[in-house]
């Protein structure tokens, strides 16, 4: 499924948080999406998402999405969001039971995703049981139960430490390589944007309007920590956004 945004504007009382945006994300490709704080990244995967509307322009879904869809978008969170009096299993089921799937067809697609996300011996788990990375492929887990067109990720691994998020950045290229879904990815990481974006879209301090565009010209499972054409991409994109970032800081700080 391909993605549209036609000059999309939102505000927030009388603030402009968002202008002018116009991007296409075509079917297959991850977009990752960087700029200053207060910006408006998160806001604009929630006009992505349909949990908000634009003020102005709009947002298109086009082509069909995958067989056996059961939510054509869905949201992986920075907070993981799993209820603790479920079980890692009951965590996945929640999903499929708003869809009326139980029993076993139900069990066999939490088999699936859950040796997709190499959490197959850790079923019976309850949350407070499990690491924050493995919190987070749980999250991962259940969004991709749905089969989703498109996956819409909010700082998924902002809450971890270095180790896990590089071992979860191999496991979303895994699972981009082996189905491959439409992403957008809103971080503040320039590490996890070059590492997993096929395009990264720079905003610019708030209102958000889109800066740039920048294409990563390497296949994503070539990417690795320590390569030196990341590293210069990544100094680039610094760059895009240093003074922007800073003045982004101080409106906060005065604020």
């Amino acid at each position: 499924m391909d993605l549209t945004l036609q000059r999309i504007g939102h505000r927030y009382g009388g603030m402009p948080v968002l202008q002018d945006i116009s991007l296409r994300i075509p079917a297959g490709e991850i977009l990752c999406v960087i700029g200053p704080s207060g910006c408006g990244k998160s806001t604009l995967l929630r006009l992505i998402g349909g949990l908000e509307r634009p003020d102005e322009g709009e947002v298109l879904q086009l082509g069909d999405a995958p067989e056996g869809c059961l939510n054509p978008l869905t949201y992986v969170f920075q907070d993981f969001a799993l209820l603790p009096w479920r079980t890692v299993e009951g965590n996945i089921s929640l999903v499929l039971e708003d869809h009326g799937i139980r029993g076993k067809a139900a069990r066999a697609v939490i088999a699936d995703v859950l040796a997709r996300t190499k959490l197959s011996d850790f079923r019976a788990a309850l949350p407070r049981q499990l690491s924050g990375g493995m919190k987070q492929r749980v999250a991962i887990a259940r969004a991709l139960a749905v089969n989703p067109a498109v996956m819409l990720l909010d700082e998924p691994l902002s809450a971890l430490d270095a180790q896990t998020r590089e071992l979860l950045m191999e496991d979303l290229v895994a699972l981009w390589e082996r189905q491959r879904f439409t992403g957008v990815y809103v971080t503040h990481n320039l590490t996890e944007a070059v590492r997993l974006g096929h395009r990264i879209a720079v905003l610019s301090r708030r209102p958000g309007r889109l800066r740039e565009v920048i294409a990563v010209n390497r296949p994503i499972a070539d990417r690795r920590a320590g390569d030196s054409d990341l590293d210069a991409l990544q100094a680039r994109l610094w760059d895009l956004m240093k003074q922007e970032a800073l003045a982004a800081d101080q409106e906060l700080l005065d604020a």
